[in-house]
């Protein structure tokens, strides 16, 4: 099997600091830890997660949410360092990557980022939560090992929810963090108390109700709340539509289930402080 070439952190996370209102700035219960998914035995039913690996420059988290598309964050398409926007026969989809094999590779034919993403822009709740891309195969993936992720769109303050993400350290093996949960919902996006790192941008947070995990948020960036790290993560319900809208109108393409509406990062430049409506203050990197 072929390895991807260059393992390095990519574009991945943007790092914030972050003041909410006083609604976010519960404690919350502690999140569980990273579980290592390093067997197939401890990965059966999380394959359809995968690395995105990204011209060479980096790599993502991404996951399969139909045969032949995958959601991730907008910001995994572009060169952190030059702003450059890979074109998609620069991007892999290694479904399932763990230690030097994957379950499944896929090129990609297509890469759609939400049409009011802006790489490089002010950075704010609002700019997070169309933070979100997706990604048409070159084939889809049809493996009885490999399903699709179906959407939940509701997730709310309090709930408890998952991710499951390649970062720093942890390149080779995907890891689970079954337990964490949402301290807030601003602006379209989620804050939780996950915790993330470079490369975990594009990773699938699952909401765990009733053992079935359904996708619910993206990660986009982590932060900091009251000197707790926190991630923050995209909404769905309204992003994703128009995001299968923009991919419908590049192009023909048939989806299943239609009424489902790098390398250590670089030094920071200086930071810029910018305010959105809410009050929120971000340091953008």
């Amino acid at each position: 099997m072929r390895r991807p070439a260059a393992l390095r952190l990519a574009t991945v996370c943007l790092a914030l600091a972050l003041a909410l209102p006083a609604a976010a700035q519960l404690p919350g219960p502690a999140p569980g830890p990273l579980r290592e998914l390093g067997t197939a035995d401890a990965g059966r039913g999380w394959d359809g997660v995968g690395r995105l690996e990204l011209g060479g420059r980096g790599f993502c988290t991404g996951a399969l949410i139909e045969p032949a598309l995958v959601l991730t964050a907008a910001h995994c398409l572009h060169d952190r360092e030059t702003g450059r926007r890979f074109d998609a026969a620069e991007i892999t989809f290694l479904a399932g990557w763990r230690n030097g094999r994957a379950a499944a590779y896929r090129g990609v034919r297509r890469a759609v980022a939400h049409p009011a993403y802006v790489f490089g822009g002010a950075v704010s709740l609002e700019a997070v939560s169309r933070d979100i891309a997706l990604l048409e195969l070159d084939q889809p993936i049809r493996l009885p090992s490999i399903r699709p992720f179906d959407i939940d769109f509701e997730a709310r303050a309090g709930d408890r929810v998952g991710v499951v993400s390649y970062a720093r350290g942890r390149a080779e093996t995907p890891s689970l963090q079954e337990l964490c949960h949402v301290l807030a919902r601003e602006s379209g996006a989620l804050v939780l108390s996950c915790l993330v790192d470079f490369g975990a941008s594009g990773a699938p947070i699952f909401s765990m109700n009733h053992g079935v995990p359904r996708v619910v948020s993206v990660v986009s960036a982590k932060a900091h709340l009251q000197a707790r790290p926190v991630a923050l993560g995209t909404g769905l319900r309204e992003q994703l539509s128009v995001l299968r809208q923009a991919l419908g109108a590049s192009g023909e393409v048939r989806f299943q289930r239609p009424s489902e509406l790098a390398a250590p990062p670089v030094a920071p430049a200086p930071p810029v402080v910018e305010r959105d409506n809410i009050g929120a203050r971000f340091v953008r990197p």
